[in-house]
């Protein structure tokens, strides 16, 4: 893994393209640090910031095979941040518009109905959450409910940080799948 640190961007990038992960680990340990200050103080939020990063190398790890990087590695990550942060702050922007609204009666007429389906939600929700496997369990609860960092759950389970992303990103995913399914027969 020593021998990593000594490889440049360029090689970096050029392993990943053919799945080395320990091309990838060098790249998210190289650069996660440095990408997380910038988010969070863009963001005024860790947690949401800590989410981006984890969703930034996330899509590159899905990508890794054709991610054409065309000048620096550093750049391309800042570039790549900059529009994850600026879509935050958009999801942000409309929460807030919906909340003023809802606060102002806007949305009165709405209103049963919008409370009956958001707690049809956090019951569905719940129970997904409840379906998932232990550890993925655990460490989502961790996560999201008592907002412990990654590294925290990790020295907490005594476990990589890695797990504990591996663990949230499989939680997140099985999640993401039911919950398109509930909308879609809500909605329908």
């Amino acid at each position: 893994m020593d021998l990593y640190k000594n490889y440049s961007d360029e090689q970096l990038v050029t392993l990943l393209n053919i799945s080395d992960e320990e091309s990838f680990t060098e790249i998210y340990n190289r650069y996660w640090d440095k990408l997380y200050i910038v988010a969070a103080n863009k963001l005024k939020d860790c947690y949401l910031a800590e989410e981006i990063i984890q969703d930034l190398f996330l899509d590159i790890w899905k990508r890794r095979a054709t991610l054409k990087i065309p000048n620096k590695l550093g750049l391309y990550l800042a570039a790549a941040l900059k529009y994850k942060i600026i879509n935050a702050n958009q999801d942000t922007f409309r929460k807030k518009n919906i909340l003023n609204e809802i606060n102002n009666n806007k949305l009165n007429h709405y209103s049963l109905e919008s409370q009956l389906s958001f707690e049809e939600l956090e019951d569905k929700l719940d129970k997904l959450v409840a379906n998932l496997p232990e550890k993925c369990r655990l460490i989502y609860k961790l996560s999201r409910e008592e907002g412990l960092s990654h590294k925290k759950i990790a020295s907490h389970l005594q476990i990589s940080e890695k797990t504990v992303e591996s663990h949230l990103t499989r939680a997140f995913k099985l999640i993401r799948s039911k919950i398109r399914i509930f909308f879609i027969s809500f909605f329908i």
